[in-house]
């Protein structure tokens, strides 16, 4: 189901890392037959808006802040979604959440994870002078771009924290395929997709049915 939002909004997968810690390209790894670029598209097109992957940054070199850059440059949308190529976990139900939160009043909002802001995160286009100025000043870290845009903040609940997890090395992606593993184990029937693991959805179900013809939360 498609969240209300108040402004057009476009989601972007970023996938134009190097992967030099984890050694090949992190998209194009597999779980249960499927890459993580091609789940995690799935799970953003369940929300029903237009998504595009960034695969070739414009700035190169520049992290994500290089993907960031060639959304907001290139996009249509008054709003972009930002989501990692490498984080296999994500539900429909987080990106909805996420999606809630964006206003009229918010330019930034990024999702906590261990007390520091990351993916997902939402950016208004018209933060793109921001990111020029940061990658133009060197300043390359997300929770820099956090800081200079006076960000709001979204702080899933605990049982949320498992679709955080990103892969960026070996040893982390092994920690995902036992994660993968242990919840296939569970279901011999039907095998759980890691891109939709199975966290209640009572809360969510309750906020959508509170506010479908109301503005999002702030």
């Amino acid at each position: 189901m498609k969240p209300r939002s108040p402004v057009t909004l476009e989601i972007c997968i970023l996938a134009g890392g190097l992967s030099r810690r984890m050694g090949s390209d992190k998209s194009r790894l597999k779980l249960g037959g499927r890459t993580l670029l091609t789940r995690l598209r799935a799970t953003a097109k369940s929300l029903g808006f237009p998504v595009r992957v960034i695969r070739r940054d414009a700035v190169p070199r520049c992290g994500p802040l290089g993907g960031i850059y060639t959304a907001l440059k290139t996009t249509d949308a008054e709003a972009v979604l930002f989501l990692a190529c490498d984080m296999p976990f994500v539900s429909p139900e987080l990106l909805r959440a996420v999606c809630f939160r964006l206003d009229q009043a918010t330019e930034a909002l990024f999702v906590v994870s261990k007390g520091r802001p990351g993916f997902p995160f939402l950016l208004r286009r018209k933060t793109f002078p921001m990111v020029a100025r940061q990658i133009g000043r060197g300043e390359l870290s997300l929770q820099e771009l956090a800081r200079r845009l006076k960000a709001g903040t979204f702080r899933p609940p605990p049982n949320w924290q498992t679709q955080l997890s990103n892969v960026n090395t070996p040893e982390e992606w092994a920690a995902v395929v036992r994660v993968w593993n242990r919840n296939s184990d569970r279901s011999r029937v039907k095998r759980v997709a890691p891109n939709a693991p199975r966290f209640p959805a009572k809360v969510e179900q309750e906020r959508w049915h509170r506010h479908r013809d109301r503005q999002p939360l702030a």
